[in-house]
């Protein structure tokens, strides 16, 4: 007899301890702390130890999650409130940089629009309408979702200005009204702030907020 058969006879025979219920207290087995021998018993309260200790460490971590998530979900609504409340395209423009930079801890913002018949003429006066490449216009429109990683894209590193060079990692997130018709692009100086492996959810409604509330005045 396989030791495969007897653990498979003894979990469909449930009742097999039932009748034979002395043999708990005869049967000895190896410690998981060591090589001394203990009762079966015992080794079972050693195993459903170890389960709730797991189980405790995993939702430990799911609230930790909870939490963070909680605390960005009140950032996201504090920044969409900000933006609805905006009545011309300035008064946007500088909230949504305040609000980046100091609620969600962003060091580096830079916008480019790239929509609007008077385009031109705010170029002037506001440098997220200065012209742009038609390779980053097709770059952004490829995007499907939030880029996150080292600043690969060269023209957008460079809309951070004299701080380009000190920027490590970045995310670039295309803003659409049906079409795209700009970008926004958050920089750090931290190389791991924004990674190829982190979740873009929340980057992804960033965008949208911030692409719905420019498309108004566009």
């Amino acid at each position: 007899m396989k030791a495969e058969d007897v653990a498979r006879y003894l979990t469909e025979n449930p009742e097999f301890f039932e009748q034979y219920s002395e043999m708990l207290s005869q049967i000895s087995v190896s410690s998981p702390h060591g090589g001394r021998a203990i009762a079966l018993s015992d080794r079972q309260v050693l195993t459903l130890r170890e389960k709730i200790r797991v189980l405790e460490a995993k939702l430990s971590e799911l609230i930790q999650f909870g939490e963070e998530n909680d605390a960005i979900g009140e950032k996201m609504h504090r920044f969409a409130l900000a933006l609805l409340a905006c009545r011309d395209l300035s008064a946007l423009l500088s909230a949504l940089y305040y609000n980046l930079r100091e609620d969600f801890v962003v060091p580096h913002v830079a916008l480019r629009v790239w929509r609007g018949s008077d385009a031109a003429q705010r170029a002037e006066v506001m440098p997220e309408f200065r012209a742009v490449s038609a390779e980053l216009i097709q770059y952004a429109g490829a995007l499907a979702e939030p880029y996150c990683g080292p600043s690969g894209n060269v023209e957008a590193a460079g809309w951070f200005g004299e701080a380009a060079s000190h920027v490590r990692s970045v995310a670039l997130m295309p803003l659409r009204d049906g079409t795209c018709f700009g970008m926004l692009a958050l920089g750090s100086e931290d190389a791991m702030r924004f990674h190829s492996k982190m979740g873009t959810l929340h980057l992804q409604r960033l965008g949208e907020l911030a692409g719905a509330s420019l498309a108004r005045f566009l």
